[in-house]
């Protein structure tokens, strides 16, 4: 009984994990008015009937704070990716000059600062909501395991360690994204 505790508190924890990992990626997309190539992650391309990320079919800089350039390893692609980055809808622009593809990040407006705000404390919530949700389904796991023949101080024990992941979690969740807010705020 002892193994399969530990074992429950194992997923759960790799549960935790996993949000947390996902609030960074969803976090890496969100531009703080300063170009990273990272806003055209998600970006596919048809390349020669597959579907491609834009990364795998050229080379994506950053020459200063304000642009990005994508510059195809194929010309004949740059019709493609510019269609697809307007396709996308992530608010920018592509400009084409038969070699390169710019795109310059406007300043946000304080409007648009507490939009993104408002967009990162929502993908905060969610991702509590994921690590309590870990926690509750390790808690009813336990508890099963309890009716089964682990001794109730064993799981108490569990659930208190559980508990105490979770908090370990959720206080990350926070770092996070204060960090990331800190970064949209500051001009």
């Amino acid at each position: 009984m002892e193994e399969e505790a530990v074992l429950c508190i194992d997923i759960a924890r790799e549960k935790m994990d996993k949000a947390i990992k996902h609030l960074e990626e969803e976090l890496m997309r969100i531009r703080a008015g300063k170009a990273t190539p990272n806003i055209l992650d998600g970006i596919t391309v048809d390349y020669y009937g597959a579907s491609t990320p834009l990364s795998q079919v050229s080379n994506i800089g950053t020459p200063d704070a304000k642009t990005v350039v994508i510059q195809p390893w194929d010309k004949s692609m740059l019709d493609l990716i510019e269609k697809a980055i307007l396709y996308a809808n992530i608010g920018l622009t592509p400009m084409n000059n038969g070699e390169i593809i710019r795109l310059n990040i406007p300043p946000l407006t304080e409007e648009r600062r507490r939009d993104l705000v408002k967009q990162v404390k929502g993908m905060g919530e969610n991702t509590r909501v994921s690590i309590r949700n870990a926690r509750r389904d390790a808690n009813d796991e336990l508890k099963k395991l309890q009716k089964q023949g682990l001794s109730e101080d064993s799981e108490k024990e569990k659930v208190d360690e559980v508990q105490k992941m979770t908090d370990e979690y959720i206080s990350k969740v926070d770092i996070i994204v204060a960090g990331k807010e800190k970064d949209i705020m500051t001009v």
